[in-house]
């Protein structure tokens, strides 16, 4: 992972100001993933919204690939290939949706009752982008490096396999 690969964390205390954040989020340079984690005053939590860029990109394109590479099959090398290489394809995107979930699990813990986490998975050119919107809605903003939260969630299975 590069070192302007980054997870923010944008705290709300009010839900529709953290939905507006979320939309406006969508249009950052480099965003790979978003999502808004809310803890209830019951402590429950819950995941009223989340995005990943380029959501079916994997699938379609390896879909396209393995149909073109079954091309020296005739037609059933095209269907297998097509088949195929959707498969692989979505298995790539369901891992990189799960590994996105662990993230937030793990996030989870700094969410405080009555607060709105929104949560940006984010490949930094510059910081200005987000320090901006961030200045916006009046928000504090925290950096977290993508490796350190993939550590985090490293630790956690571990420590989930081991009890």
């Amino acid at each position: 992972m590069s070192d302007n690969h980054h997870v923010l964390l944008l705290d709300f205390t009010d839900r529709a100001a953290c939905r507006t954040a979320f939309d406006e989020a969508a249009h950052l340079p480099g965003l790979r993933q978003s999502a808004i984690v809310e803890r209830l005053a019951d402590g429950t939590l819950e995941v009223p919204a989340s995005q990943v860029r380029g959501a079916g990109t994997s699938t379609v394109g390896a879909g396209v690939v393995g149909g073109l590479a079954g091309l020296l099959g005739g037609p059933i090398g095209v269907l297998l290939g097509w088949v195929a290489g959707t498969a692989l394809g979505g298995a790539a995107e369901a891992w990189r949706d799960h590994e996105g979930g662990a993230g937030l699990i793990v996030l989870a813990e700094q969410v405080d009752e009555g607060h709105s986490l929104l949560v940006l998975d984010l490949a930094e050119q510059t910081p200005e982008p987000a320090d901006e919107l961030a200045a916006r809605h009046g928000v504090t903003l925290r950096r977290i490096p993508a490796a350190e939260v993939a550590e985090r969630v490293k630790a956690a299975r571990r420590a989930a396999e081991e009890s």
